[in-house]
């Protein structure tokens, strides 16, 4: 059970960030893994007045508020449409629709969780963070970095002309997944990013050109082949890491033909 002492709903960045430096304090989103925790907080933090609950498009990049649901980003047509129905992929299987309604994107990313969908799919992208206090950094950088009293704001995309497609195994439909699965070509170079290893997720890049050219079953083969003797996994309740490698080579295979439509 957790017991909240004060419930603020801050009226800006600074003053969020402000509080959230008193290590008893949380920024609240949709209080689904919170609440399940025994813990005394402090202050609650909300930043539901700051205006980041929305999905904004342009030609350039999205640009997507801490405060979105993952709900949001299941049905944002602009999104699914760039990312060829990955993001949709990426969270339908994430508890339900009500869960998804409440769950948010900042939850998901500032957690770093192993386990994690959404972060395993943006990774696959040219995505970053905004932090109040760090500025912009590369997603893949931030997945590297040490947890601190920062305040995500947005999660930013850009547009560089991808394509991507995502695959999980789960034990049961809405279970948390065994491993998870992103591939995504970026300017042409092909990326693999693999979560719940049970480990944070992490990209491996086409360094050997594997898929430069027409995708074919061969070269789906061998570039999954390579990021599974790459893709460092290891062991829980939920499977054994050669259990997950050999996860890893069939989601990784599936996902590039799935690009390659073969």
């Amino acid at each position: 059970m957790i017991t909240i002492q004060n419930y603020v709903r801050a009226q800006s960045l600074q003053e969020a960030w402000e509080l959230n430096q008193n290590k008893r304090s949380r920024i609240i989103g949709g209080m689904l893994w919170l609440k399940m925790g025994k813990t005394a907080v402090h202050t609650a933090i909300d930043l539901g007045d700051l205006g980041l609950n929305t999905i904004e498009e342009t030609e350039e990049a999205f640009s997507i508020g801490c405060s979105v649901t993952l709900r949001q980003l299941e049905l944002h047509e602009g999104l699914n449409t760039y990312f060829g129905g990955a993001i949709a992929a990426a969270v339908r299987d994430i508890v339900g629709v009500q869960f998804r309604n409440l769950a948010t994107v900042g939850g998901s990313i500032f957690g770093r969780f192993g386990f994690s969908d959404v972060l395993t799919v943006f990774l696959a992208a040219d995505s970053y963070v905004e932090l109040y206090q760090g500025g912009i950094v590369a997603l893949e950088e931030f997945v590297k970095m040490k947890k601190d009293r920062d305040v995500l704001v947005r999660v930013i995309v850009k547009k560089r002309g991808g394509r991507f497609a995502y695959h999980a195994m789960r034990n049961a439909r809405t279970d948390f997944p065994v491993l998870t699965c992103a591939v995504g070509c970026v300017e042409g170079t092909y990326r693999a990013v693999i979560g719940a290893r049970p480990a944070r997720a992490r990209v491996l890049y086409d360094e050997k050109n594997l898929l430069a050219g027409i995708i074919t079953a061969d070269s789906a083969a061998a570039f999954a082949e390579y990021v599974a003797k790459k893709m460092p996994t290891g062991s829980n309740h939920r499977g054994s890491a050669a259990y997950r490698t050999h996860l890893v080579r069939v989601l990784t295979e599936r996902a590039v033909r799935e690009m390659g439509g073969c």
